[in-house]
């Protein structure tokens, strides 16, 4: 079990740490570490009956502890004590404004730096600028009642919060990413974004997964959403690399009058209905001059209903300290009116499972349902993508017979379903849990060196 200690800043000793009395160590203990910095001390246990971490005042200065440091997790592997997590999220868009270091999602980013106390973890914000590579150390930035600058040492794990695919395939970004990992073999959790098709076609590979995936294809040609509207009656395009609910079309065609309608979010309009005679006048319409493969085309799903209006769900899933998938929030969605998917920005609305009322389903077996998927989903995705996952989002639907579909999943979900009231404690949880996975890279990291020195 992964134990918390509290710090003990000690004035009367130099270049010391006392250890608490239920810390079980194996080995004589000469260097303490903090992320990548470490130093050769005097490692003893406490003398009196005291589960705390002393540390000299001399020594916690010596390796950029910063002052705010409370609670810590210990781990003991050949003659080193390791202190941590250090966890740097690194990110882009700083400003300087003081108040507000990280601009429009400053206030995100303090929510999610509050939590830290109580996972035990030490976390601080940077971007590819902050970087000293002379000293091995990072200016980051910390919030605690307001942010402020701090020196630290290059730190245990790094979880990726780059705000878009842009900034991400910047080289200065990619030469940060990879200097770090290479050299420092520093974890990176979260590295990427989801592109739509290649989930869709790892996951297909997984004969446990692929009863939740709609049909999906790369937009090539017309033919193909010919065959899916016969088959189905309703498609939706989407971009590949979207996000948000922006670019998606739903096509549907009727049998009976032979036409074929088309709904979409004009930026200007808002939702809009449009009738066609041919699916070519609708593609020509929609897509003048446009590039095709940047979009695919996926199976519709008669959807649940509540209100008389569709209903999908966003669950979240998180790795824990443990390295166990948890589901961590789950919300309900629906569809604002006239509205081809149901984002708020469309007019959608999100609500806790308990306020569906009017649904063919049971909310309990709802719940016992998407939780099942959504975990088994985490699995599979872990298992077929590069790096370390330790957060995902989905938006999963359920149709009129109570079948499980997956639509997307998204490797930096966003937090609007928990701008709803009763969806508070989904919203702690998930913060605590993207942080806490540190704790399981750092000791897995430590692990894997212990193993190179046997």
């Amino acid at each position: 079990m992964k134990k918390l200690y509290p710090i003990e800043i000690i004035t009367d000793s130099e270049n010391t740490v006392y250890l608490p009395t239920d810390f079980d160590r194996n080995t004589d203990l000469k260097i303490l570490a903090f992320g990548t910095a470490s130093k050769e001390a005097t490692i003893k246990k406490q003398n009196k009956s005291r589960n705390t971490v002393g540390i000299s005042s001399d020594l916690f200065n010596d390796l950029h502890f910063p002052s705010s440091t409370s609670n810590i997790h210990l781990f003991a592997v050949n003659e080193t004590l390791y202190a941590g997590p250090l966890l740097g999220i690194f990110t882009s868009g700083f400003s300087t404004i003081k108040v507000r270091p990280i601009g429009d999602r400053s206030i995100l980013f303090s929510k999610l730096l509050s939590v830290q106390k109580t996972v035990g973890v030490i976390a601080f914000l940077f971007g590819e600028q902050h970087v000293n590579w002379d000293t091995g150390t990072i200016n980051g930035l910390l919030y605690e009642d307001g942010w402020k600058s701090v020196e630290v040492p290059f730190p245990n794990v790094i979880y990726d919060r780059i705000p878009n695919r842009r900034i991400e395939n910047l080289n200065k970004i990619q030469a940060v990413k990879n200097r770090l990992q290479q050299e420092y073999s520093i974890p990176w959790y979260n590295p990427g974004f989801f592109n739509k098709l290649d989930i869709y076609e790892r996951l297909l590979q997984d004969d446990n997964i692929s009863d939740y995936l709609p049909e999906t294809h790369a937009l090539t040609n017309f033919s193909v959403i010919e065959r899916m509207l016969s088959n189905f009656g309703n498609v939706y395009i989407k971009p590949k690399n979207g996000s948000l609910g922006k670019g998606i079309y739903q096509l549907l065609y009727d049998k009976k009058d032979g036409y074929y309608y088309t709904r979409f979010k004009d930026i200007d309009q808002g939702n809009r209905l449009m009738k066609f005679d041919h699916l070519e006048a609708l593609m020509n319409h929609l897509f003048d001059k446009q590039n095709l493969s940047h979009y695919i085309v996926q199976q519709g799903i008669h959807l649940i209903r509540s209100e008389n209006k569709s209903v999908d769900f966003r669950i979240h899933t998180n790795k824990n300290k443990d390295g166990q998938w948890e589901m961590t929030a789950i919300a309900a969605k629906i569809a604002g009116p006239g509205s081809v998917t149901t984002h708020l920005n469309n007019g959608g609305i999100v609500k806790a499972m308990d306020e569906l009322s009017d649904t063919d389903l049971k909310s309990e077996e709802m719940i016992t349902k998407l939780t099942k998927a959504s975990l088994q989903i985490s699995k599979a995705l872990e298992k077929q993508m590069e790096g370390y996952i330790g957060e995902i989002g989905f938006d999963l639907g359920l149709d009129r017979k109570g079948r499980v579909w997956l639509f997307e999943a998204n490797a930096k979900p966003g937090r609007s379903i928990f701008k709803h009231p009763s969806l508070k404690k989904f919203d702690l949880e998930t913060r605590r849990k993207s942080l806490e996975y540190a704790v399981f890279l750092m000791e897995q990291s430590i692990l894997s060196l212990e193993d190179i020195y046997q």
